[in-house]
């Protein structure tokens, strides 16, 4: 959460300097909280891959932006094409785990971003290419300085300077490999989130393409995605809960920020205890995000459930029905 606040006052300090929107003080948040919870600080060579690629990968999900917002549909088929790839290189060991979801963190963004719902006056204008990668290094930079820190004035092993060993390759079957299983469901899932979104919520398709995304990246077998989708929609229910009462209270301005960043730390001290409470606090924290740029996020909340539901079925749907990955198998979680 330390990291979270330098990046977002860092990127607000920029926004004010080089008049960008406020989409990109999110972008820079998004990043943070994601990136901060990556396995690729423990060995310099993951710090300088995690350089190397998230400012890169930021920089060309500004354009995916741009083309999801001009041609929907092609926005979409490469947007789905590139969260395939990233759990799809997992087959060739650790470091490829590490760059793929190095990669899917720009394109995860790209869905907490408020955009549809920033003013009419906005939305045509989007952080350009050059500027997204910026941020990128900005929330690298951000994690770096508070990781180095941490290591060196709190107790406990420090980051280690040599990475893992590799993983042993599993013996050739005729049967897909898990990565390639993982990628085709997930593929699956987020493809039809992407087709349901835009015919039955127009502008806010990424609530339902989010939660299709959730439920089945880091699938370890059906029961898990079951498990995950029904946690992240009861989590759902008690953030609407929360949020009609935030509602009522009529925070705005900079009590809102605060509160929304007090959720925020509530949810990720949760988060290792159940995925229920990170959803709890993500819905919470969102309904706090919409009332910043003057939405009634209360009356949303019905729609952003129902979403929730849809996404996480088609996500269970294609976990359960599409080549499913049997719990146990060696390597199920990196190959």
């Amino acid at each position: 959460m330390t990291a979270v606040l330098l990046s977002w006052a860092a990127a607000l300090r920029l926004e004010g300097v080089a008049g960008l929107h406020t989409d990109s003080v999110v972008l820079a948040v998004a990043l943070t909280v994601t990136l901060a919870r990556g396995r690729w600080w423990a060995d310099r060579r993951g710090r300088l891959t995690a350089l190397a690629l998230l400012p890169l990968a930021a920089a060309v999900c500004a354009g995916l932006s741009r083309l999801l917002a001009a041609h929907y549909w092609i926005g979409a088929a490469l947007f789905t094409a590139g969260l395939a790839l990233g759990v799809w290189i997992r087959r060739y060991g650790p470091a490829a785990t590490r760059a793929g979801t190095l990669i899917t963190l720009p394109i995860v963004a790209l869905l907490i971003v408020p955009g549809p719902t920033l003013p009419v006056a906005a939305r045509p204008e989007a952080v350009n290419w050059g500027w997204s990668a910026l941020l990128g290094l900005l929330a690298w930079a951000s994690v770096l300085l508070v990781r180095t820190s941490a290591a060196r004035f709190t107790p406990g092993p420090g980051v280690s300077e040599h990475p893992e060993p590799p993983k042993p390759r599993r013996a050739s079957t005729p049967r897909p490999r898990p990565s390639t299983r993982m990628a085709v469901q997930l593929a699956a899932a987020i493809a039809a989130a992407f087709v349901l979104g835009r015919l039955l919520y127009a502008d806010h398709w990424p609530w339902l393409v989010l939660t299709a995304y959730v439920v089945a990246s880091g699938n370890r077998g059906r029961k898990d995605v079951l498990r995950k989708g029904v946690r992240r929609f009861l989590g759902a229910c008690a953030g609407t809960l929360l949020a009609t009462g935030v509602a009522a209270c009529g925070l705005g301005g900079h009590p809102a920020v605060a509160a929304l960043f007090g959720v925020l730390a509530v949810a990720l001290w949760l988060r290792p205890l159940d995925h229920a409470y990170w959803a709890a606090g993500m819905t919470t924290a969102l309904a706090l995000l919409l009332g910043c740029f003057g939405q009634n996020a209360t009356d949303q909340l019905p729609a952003r459930l129902s979403a929730i539901a849809a996404g996480a079925v088609l996500s269970v749907a294609s976990a359960w029905w599409l080549l499913p990955v049997r719990r146990g198998r060696p390597g199920l979680t990196r190959s």
